[in-house]
């Protein structure tokens, strides 16, 4: 198409379906061999140029239930279009009593509690068996490059809401939120922060290679404290707003540094750190394999289902 590629990908969570200050330029809404994305995805520009491609999780006008999202066709739509790293953004509950709502927060960890009914791999129902590398589920490159920019953003922007890093998020199924005993559970596990949405979009991404990374926004306590009343879609609501301010704020200020150092010919490979990991996780080639199967994958990694088998990375 001659088209020129779009290197980053923002997924908007609760609250957050749109970015400012930008130019549109186009909607798009690939067919993928797992359907079609949450939304059509819009590309934009910011004013250097820069193109950006965004897609609302939850579809227009949040439609799309927790477990119903389209994650694996969300992904392989991005990376369809030549995204590289990926930006999602997310509404979560916090486990912490320093958290407070309205906080920002990288995490670089995940329990995962959902329940197995979200499709979580590419490979899934395929002849092919993959076991994808996910000690680091994060990009530590990415979040890493992203804890300095966003902290000063804040700062900035001088309502003196705080950058937490190095917390771990409990992704949970939903759609109802916690117990209160589920939320003492998470607490005494480690996790200090729980959304609905985090998994398997993590997961597809380091499937697909793509650059990866969270900012978190805490909208309540969850249900841990006792002596207050439990989470309700209410109270999140009230902060929601102020948070989806927030992060536009951040994603307009950051985006165009992002981009300069995706394509930074000196540190531009802090945003291929998954680049490549799959060669060493997808089992080898064998005449079991269904090359129906080998043509799905191809629209999602390329790199290794492109051939029929004798020259592609697999076949090894």
């Amino acid at each position: 198409m001659g088209e020129e590629k779009v290197l980053i990908g923002v997924i908007g969570g609760s609250g957050l379906y749109h970015l400012d200050n930008l130019t549109f330029v186009r909607k798009v809404n690939p067919e993928t061999p797992w359907g079609h994305p949450s939304a059509p995805i819009v590309i934009s520009s910011l004013p250097s140029g820069t193109l950006i491609a965004f897609i609302a999780r939850h579809g227009i006008g949040h439609t799309i239930h927790p477990s119903d999202v389209p994650t694996r066709a969300n992904i392989a739509a991005l990376k369809s279009l030549g995204v590289r790293a990926i930006l999602a953004f997310s509404a979560v509950g916090s486990l912490r009593e320093e958290i407070s709502p309205g906080s920002f927060v990288l995490p670089n960890q995940i329990i995962d509690r959902t329940k197995g009914i979200r499709p979580a791999s590419f490979f899934e129902g395929t002849s092919i068996v993959a076991h994808a590398g996910f000690g680091d589920p994060f990009s530590n490159g990415f979040v890493k490059w992203l804890e300095s920019r966003v902290a000063r953003v804040l700062e900035k922007e001088g309502r003196g809401i705080k950058l937490f890093t190095n917390k771990c998020i409990v992704v949970m199924e939903g759609p109802q939120f916690s117990t209160r005993a589920e939320s003492t559970m998470y607490r005494q596990w480690g996790g200090d922060l729980i959304n609905m949405s985090t998994l398997p979009e993590a997961k597809l991404a380091r499937e697909a290679e793509l650059s990866y990374a969270l900012i978190a926004t805490a909208t309540d306590y969850d249900s841990w404290r006792e002596q207050e009343e439990a989470v309700t879609a209410a109270e999140v609501f009230k902060t929601l707003k102020a948070n989806a301010d927030t992060s536009r704020l951040v994603a307009e200020t950051i985006l165009d540094d992002l981009q300069a150092a995706i394509t930074d010919p000196n540190n531009g490979h802090i945003f291929l750190e998954e680049v490549g990991k799959m060669k060493f996780s997808i089992m080898p080639h064998s005449v079991q394999q269904k090359q129906e199967d080998r043509d799905k994958l191809a629209f999602v990694l390329p790199e290794y289902f492109s051939g029929t088998g004798g020259d592609d990375v697999s076949a090894a």
